[in-house]
């Protein structure tokens, strides 16, 4: 994050209230006291990775950023007070994602295995897409760019929390920004998910359609390998593999922490996949926070980086249907899902400077004697 432009962004303004300014002597030891404390957050948080390995779930990395902020907020007044407050949206989306598991089954709403499936089918020609990138890319073992694929798909757990940091500590009118287009676009994406569940395609590749008529939510097939499945399940079968690789599609999101010895990373996630809700596929807010956080950042980082901010979501999109993580047709719903939060946001904002230039304009009353 330090490619934000620095012209661009305001300095640090007074939160609230104006704080008195403390002497010579104590500013000297609250300075020195702050960077003892960010020292040793830092030591703290490199043990911790070099120990247990990378933070992989957002309770942990927001965790760090709270500490972390705390930290960098002595001696800043009441700031250091507010971070509960401020950051207590972000919990509560994580509180949500929780929550969500089984919400469907509890509002009554039937699964969709076959439209997602039928869609990218119709998309493309008859053709699957994530079958057949696995049948072109797949190899026995993970090559090295399933790295990066492995690092984009987790960027997801982590980006948004250090934007949000960052513009916490630089521009508080850009962080409320920024965390109502994160709340915004979670809560309407769990609303959907909770009335609109949907399988993703690794769960189709292990289920044939009898074994989902009705719509179930979790049904036990899920919980099995794809290996064996009739006719590759609701997904397809695939047709052709590389040499050594497995012949039926796998979920290999994780697979590329494997050439790093990462295993406790992979093994995180695993845990991580298993806990959260499984039907919540459309929209994909892997692809619809990617694009919104590449959209708030467009004019606010230097030029030079606009290519990555195009990249960045389309190297997510490939990953989550290579890695059988969601559908091309989920992965559009999200993107348009991004746009139509922003614009709404935009639209609400710009009613506000109006409402607020028509109350400035009025002119004052004027008191009798």
């Amino acid at each position: 994050m330090s490619a934000i432009d620095e012209s661009s962004i305001a300095p640090p303004r007074a939160l609230d209230t104006v704080e008195p300014t403390p002497g010579p002597d104590r500013s000297r030891w609250l300075r020195i006291t702050r960077w003892v404390a960010v020292a040793i957050w830092a030591a703290a948080v490199i043990y911790r990775t070099a120990t247990d390995g990378f933070a992989f779930n957002r309770e942990l990395v927001l965790l760090y950023v709270c500490t972390g902020l705390a930290a960098a907020s002595i001696g800043q007044g009441r700031r250091m007070l507010y971070i509960i407050r401020d950051w207590l949206p972000f919990a509560l989306v994580l509180i949500a994602y929780d929550l969500s598991r089984g919400a469907a089954d509890m509002i009554g709403r039937p699964t969709l295995w076959e439209w997602p499936a039928d869609v990218d089918r119709w998309l493309f020609a008859g053709t699957m897409p994530t079958v057949w990138l696995q049948e072109q890319l797949k190899l026995p073992e993970p090559p090295w760019w399933e790295v990066v694929i492995s690092s984009v798909y987790m960027s997801f757990f982590i980006l948004p929390y250090v934007v949000a940091a960052v513009l916490w500590l630089r521009d508080r009118e850009e962080w409320k920004s920024f965390v109502k287009l994160f709340v915004g676009l979670n809560v309407v994406g769990l609303a959907i998910y909770a009335t609109l569940p949907a399988a993703p395609p690794w769960a189709a590749a292990r289920c044939t359609s009898a074994d989902v008529a009705g719509g179930p939510a979790n049904p036990r097939c899920m919980f099995r390998s794809a290996r064996g499945v009739s006719d590759g399940g609701v997904l397809g079968a695939m047709q052709s593999t590389q040499d050594g690789a497995n012949n039926w599609i796998e979920r290999i999101v994780g697979r590329g922490w494997g050439n790093l010895n990462l295993h406790s990373a992979t093994a995180l996630l695993d845990q991580g996949q298993a806990s959260v809700n499984l039907v919540a596929a459309i929209p994909s807010l892997h692809a619809g926070m990617t694009a919104a956080v590449a959209m708030f950042l467009w004019n606010r980082v230097h030029r030079g980086w606009r290519p990555v901010l195009v990249i960045y979501p389309l190297i997510m999109a490939f990953t989550l249907v290579y890695t059988a993580e969601h559908y091309v047709i989920d992965i559009l719903l999200g993107w348009v899902l991004a746009v139509v939060v922003i614009l709404l946001l935009n639209r609400h904002e710009a009613r506000r400077a109006r409402r607020r230039l028509t109350v400035e304009s009025l002119p004052s009353p004027v008191l009798e004697r």
